[in-house]
This record gives C-alpha cells, sequence and structure tokens, in this order.
C-alpha cells in the first residue's frame, strides 16, 4: 500500500462557510416568506371571512351575554340575503360595532304598540326572542310605522327594554351595505362553546 493511500482530498479554505451561509440565507428568506404568507391569510380571514368580537353589555341577553367572545362570518352574505332573525354586526360609529337582531325586512313596515308587540305589515310578529314585553316608553320611533327602504332592516336587542337599536333615533335602519356579518361561533366562556342559534 502506498503511502498517499490514507490521505484525504483538502477541500478549498472557506467553501463550508460559503455553504453555510447561503444555508443561513435561505432559511432567512424561507422564514420571512412564511411570516407574509401567514400575515395575507389572516389580514384574508379577518376582512373577508370572519372576525372575533366581544360582547359588551346586556342588550342581547339571554341569548349573548357580556364578554361573550364570537366569531362573526362576514362570508355568508356575500351568497345570499339576511333573514327576520339573523342576530348581525353593524358599525355605531367608528370605534363602536353593534350586534342586535333582524326583525323588519326590506320594504315592511314596522311598528310597536302600546302593549309592546311588534306589528309586521299590520300583523303581529310571532317570535320568542325577547326577553320581556316593551314598554310603553321604549317603543320610541316605532310608537309610529317605520317604513323600510329596499335596503334596509329593523334590529333590535333581545333585550328589549335594555336595548340602543333601530327604535332609537342614533342606531336608525341598517342599511344593507352596512353588515359586517352574522354571528357565528361562541368561542368564550368555555363552556358555552358552540355555534349561535339565529331561527
Amino acid at each position: 500500500m502506498s503511502e498517499d493511500s490514507n490521505i484525504k482530498e483538502q477541500k478549498p479554505q472557506g467553501s463550508d462557510k460559503g455553504k453555510t451561509a447561503k444555508n443561513a440565507a435561505k432559511e432567512m428568506v424561507s422564514f420571512a416568506l412564511y411570516i407574509v404568507i401567514v400575515l395575507v391569510l389572516t389580514y384574508l380571514v379577518i376582512h373577508y371571512v370572519g372576525q372575533r368580537t366581544e360582547v359588551s353589555g346586556t342588550s342581547m341577553e339571554n341569548t349573548l351575554d357580556d364578554h361573550d367572545n364570537l366569531i362573526v362570518d362576514k362570508i355568508t352574505y356575500r351568497f345570499r340575503d339576511p333573514e327576520r332573525f339573523d342576530i348581525i354586526v353593524f358599525p355605531y360609529d367608528k370605534d363602536t360595532y353593534y350586534i342586535k337582531r333582524i326583525i323588519g325586512m326590506p320594504g315592511e313596515t314596522v311598528r310597536i304598540d302600546e302593549n309592546g308587540i311588534i306589528y309586521i305589515n299590520g300583523e303581529e310578529l310571532i317570535e320568542s326572542y325577547g326577553r320581556e314585553v316593551i314598554r310603553p316608553e321604549k317603543r320610541l320611533l316605532a310608537e309610529n310605522d317605520i317604513v323600510l327602504g329596499d335596503d334596509e332592516y329593523f334590529v333590535m336587542g333581545d333585550n328589549r327594554n335594555g336595548s340602543s337599536d333601530s327604535r332609537d333615533p342614533s342606531v336608525g335602519n341598517i342599511k344593507r351595505k352596512d353588515i359586517i356579518g352574522r354571528a357565528w361561533l361562541r368561542i368564550y366562556p368555555f363552556d358555552k362553546i358552540g355555534f349561535i342559534k339565529h331561527q
């Protein structure tokens, strides 16, 4: 056996360092790309599919409670119109969103009589969502006929005597374009996790 048979081929110095630097750069690019994809998907989900929202106040008791955390479905109404009794989310002002139940549909006439009975186009609305009978002083705008436009909805909280809604001039009728989505899933508190019942 010759003496050189045990001699290993010498690699040029610095080639291992170059490979390591290339691999590190590749990993950094991959990581940055991953972050960008996650951010883009998060943006798309929040703006077009669904978003988390927290109930603040008691206006939707006993259906939804203060501090309930919900996922709002923002995609359903891209394929169909809202329906009576859907629970929807819409903006009240720049930093505040309201969550209420649809009572009156586009083109309908809504009125609440002195006994707290809701009438749609002159016929009593049969429903069981209101927590209590509407007091006379809580009829507000609805003590007279409210005629909804072709793109307007009349909404109310289930806590009828503790809700600011379409009866109140500061809220009024809700236009179709202002509806952000419908309450879909309660994710907190954990003992109440489940889909929100609308109908």
